[in-house]
């Protein structure tokens, strides 16, 4: 199956409403992604597996969210390019939302649901509640950096590669009060110290990162952008092992204007 096979097969299992073939279908790819012998070339083979380390959701949804990035040559020419990506987030919100339902990892209002059935809510961020769960943390996280939701994936992925320690595995999807989409994912505690300033630069230097932008805690390598590495977000155990909880955390492309030269591709190969 080559690049184009693959996609106009995961765009009929959409089309189509998620029919059994169809879920039975995207089981499969997800199972030679997780295997390896389905090469998704938008992360490097690190990153895939830290894509397949996110669970079985986190990847279906990944290759949903990429089916639906749409091209050119389908955007409206009169579209602006801040209405183009709210339209492709749709598309993508969509497919990932018939598919959750479908296979029942869709929360109607996770503002009720998740207080009600995982733990009362601890935190709140710019993006994201968190809710006590005992040994684990689960997170409801949004769309406001991001607006697509294959970029909100990317993160997971990309987190769980460089910080497995804080491994994000997704366990579903649903809608606030609001009508927001929303990514529930499941991530262990940590109890622990914030750590200063300058430890977190320590530490991101031994990680080959460059310190950027210090007003937003800003670090870059030319693979991957990551920022808002403050003291609420990386912790010290009593141990005294450093752990990042948080982070925006992004491929790396030139328009993000800090030495990226990574380019955003969906095209996948399979391995003989």
């Amino acid at each position: 199956m080559n690049n184009a096979d693959f996609w106009a097969s995961v765009r009929a299992i959409i089309a189509e409403g998620f029919t059994p073939e169809g879920l039975h279908k995207l089981d499969t790819y997800a199972a030679e992604f997780i295997s390896g012998r389905l090469v998704y070339q938008r992360f490097s083979p690190q990153e895939q597996h830290g894509c397949a380390a996110g669970g079985h959701a986190n990847v279906i949804a990944s290759l949903l969210a990429g089916a639906e990035v749409g091209t050119d040559s389908q955007d409206s020419p009169a579209l602006s390019d801040y209405e183009r990506e709210c339209q492709r987030g749709a598309q993508q919100e969509a497919a990932i939302e018939q598919w959750a339902k479908a296979v029942g990892l869709w929360t109607d209002n996770v503002d009720e649901q998740l207080p009600q059935t995982l733990g009362e809510q601890i935190a709140e961020g710019g993006e994201a509640k968190v809710y006590d769960h005992g040994a684990t943390l689960i997170k409801s996280i949004g769309l406001d950096y991001f607006i697509q939701p294959i970029f909100a994936l990317d993160r997971i992925a990309l987190h769980n590669t460089y910080f497995p320690e804080t491994l994000l595995t997704v366990i579903g999807f649903g809608r606030d009060r609001q009508g927001e989409f929303k990514v529930i994912a499941e991530q262990p505690f940590i109890d622990g110290q914030p750590v200063s300033d300058t430890d977190i630069a320590d530490y991101m230097r031994q990680m080959g990162f460059e310190l950027k932008n210090a007003r937003n805690w800003t670090y870059a390598t030319p693979d991957i952008y990551l920022s808002d590495m403050h003291d609420e977000n990386v912790i010290r155990s009593a141990a005294g092992t450093i752990f990042v909880v948080d982070c925006d955390i992004r491929i790396n492309t030139p328009e993000l204007r800090n030495g990226g030269t990574r380019v955003l591709t969906n095209e996948v190969r399979m391995n003989q």
